[in-house]
């Protein structure tokens, strides 16, 4: 097979990307594709037509066409298996098939052509090889830049231990009266002043506060010396590089609140008797089915703001048929829930504590039984002649639920490139550094409660798993919640505010 060029162009044959491998003029390869519109027959479904010199092997795609121009006596099987090869690479880069997304991506689409056809010959590879022959992902160039970013984070260290030591025998010298000593080093040999050290010191080390001693005012002006960043900047540069490079940086806070406050905003009305209902599951279940374990803790939070309404209870509404235990706070009236499902102090008399959460109720639910699981995940991974084919479908069993910001993580071997997408509910996101493939359901509830997806890339069934699934909802998967809110003494309403979650802890398919 003799290849002569590869292209994509419209229905009247305008070429917009155009790659030739052999030797062709541009008014050549232009005048060409000019004429192929005109040579084809309507009515008849061909996938090639041919004149006296060449032979046009294409496939329409949408309003524009994918043409390979080869000699007469090529093997027309292979032409047609290269042209459908070259159509696959073309998705790849484009997620519109139109003639300014072509444009845009004309080179990274001339660079995956040179791929598939080296001097008018098909080369052996398949899509997930050109993928990563275009991207040139290399191993040992992640483990140098690793070992470099290393070798400066320890330079950096290094040189801010001893700005510290510099700085603390100034002050000692300056404690005791005695002249500053000179302070050699840093590759500097000529440093027998103090100027020079007390810049190092100024520009590596964060002033400390200022203190009321008679230590001499530091000269200030320009430096000139050598510059560190403070530890605070290197730790923003160091974010701010992994936030270029793809990863999701949470911010960090000075108290570490529950798992809850982290993916559910708090509630914009608060009362001054405020309810959260919190529940967290893990679950690990086999690829082949079977639950191993599933535990769902839950607890009821009050939080009283008004002195006023300190003595009061709550009802609670039990309707959960799972085979709960339930647990509840060791000053609340044991006898009143059991026979009421009425929360209360034993002594009624008392409040419950101002401006704090206080949990007055728990339960725990473990189980093996299959019927109970949320959300089931089926992976069907097999072998095919180019790598595997991965079908991965959910079901949400327990349609009472809405699960929003569903993401399924599956992992992917590494080295072979992206997957290949085929049919898909909802969206995917493939994170190259950590061989992830993410598909990401912004909701699942009974409206939704089935979907799949398919891909395909090169390994072996057991490199899917574990997959592993996150989600956060607004209803409680155990049917607790309070209903009422009372005083101790005239049993009147009172008015309160609640908030429900349920998010995940650990969610595996192993």
């Amino acid at each position: 097979m003799v290849l002569l060029a590869a292209a994509v162009c419209t229905k009247a044959g305008k070429a917009i990307v155009s790659r030739q491998f052999v030797e062709m003029t541009r008014t050549r390869i232009e005048g060409l594709l000019a004429a192929f519109p005109k040579l084809m027959n309507t009515g008849k479904q061909h996938t090639f037509v041919e004149t006296d010199s060449v032979r046009y092997v294409y496939q329409p795609l949408e309003k524009l066409y994918m043409v390979l121009i080869t000699t007469k006596n090529s093997n027309i099987l292979e032409d047609l298996e290269t042209l459908r090869l070259f159509s696959r690479v073309i998705p790849e880069y484009c997620r519109v098939l139109e003639e300014s997304e072509i444009s845009e991506h004309c080179f990274d689409l001339i660079f995956a052509f040179d791929e598939i056809v080296a001097l008018g010959y098909r080369e052996n590879v398949n899509l997930a090889q050109i993928r990563t022959f275009t991207e040139m992902d290399s191993h040992e160039e992640k483990v140098f830049r690793a070992v470099r970013e290393t070798q400066e984070r320890e330079a950096k260290a290094e040189m801010r231990r001893k700005a510290k030591e510099l700085q603390q025998a100034r002050r000692d010298a300056e404690r005791s009266g005695k002249k500053v000593p000179a302070f050699g080093g840093f590759g500097s040999a000529g440093m027998t002043s103090v100027s020079p050290a007390s810049i190092i010191t100024d520009t590596i080390v964060e002033p400390e506060k200022p203190k009321i001693t008679s230590a001499p005012v530091r000269p200030s002006g320009p430096s000139k010396a050598l510059k560190l960043g403070a530890k605070g900047k290197e730790v923003d540069n160091f974010v701010d590089k992994l936030k270029s490079e793809g990863e999701t940086i949470m911010p960090s806070t000075g108290k570490r609140g529950s798992d809850v406050s982290k993916v559910l905003p708090p509630p914009v009305n608060m009362e001054s008797v405020h309810m959260r209902v919190e529940e967290k599951i893990s679950l690990t279940c086999g690829r082949d089915g079977g639950l191993q374990n599933m535990e769902v803790l839950g607890m009821v939070l009050l939080r009283v703001t008004d002195e006023k309404n300190g003595r009061i209870r709550l009802v609670i509404n039990n309707t959960d048929n799972k085979g709960l235990q339930l647990q509840t706070h060791p000053n609340v009236d044991k006898k009143l829930f059991t026979s009421e499902s009425v929360i209360g102090l034993k002594n009624p008399e008392k409040s419950f504590p101002l401006n704090s959460d206080v949990g007055v109720l728990k339960w725990r639910l473990q189980t093996t039984d299959e019927s109970l699981i949320p959300l089931t995940i089926n992976c069907w991974p097999s072998e095919s002649g180019t790598g595997c084919d991965v079908n991965i479908e959910y079901e949400l069993q327990e349609e009472s639920l809405e699960l929003n910001d569903v993401v399924i993580s599956i992992p992917l071997p590494s080295g072979v490139g992206a997957p290949v997408i085929g049919d898909l509910d909802g969206e995917y996101k493939h994170d190259s550094r950590r061989n992830v493939l993410e598909w990401c359901l912004p909701v699942i509830d009974a409206n939704n409660k089935t979907g799949s997806l398919e891909f395909s890339i090169a390994g072996q069934p057991n490199d899917f798993f574990p997959i592993n699934v996150s989600f956060v909802s607004k209803r409680n998967y155990c049917d607790i919640q309070v209903t009422k809110v009372t005083h101790v003494d005239g049993d009147s309403s009172i008015r309160f505010s609640s908030e429900t979650s349920f998010v995940v802890d650990k969610y595996e398919i192993l």
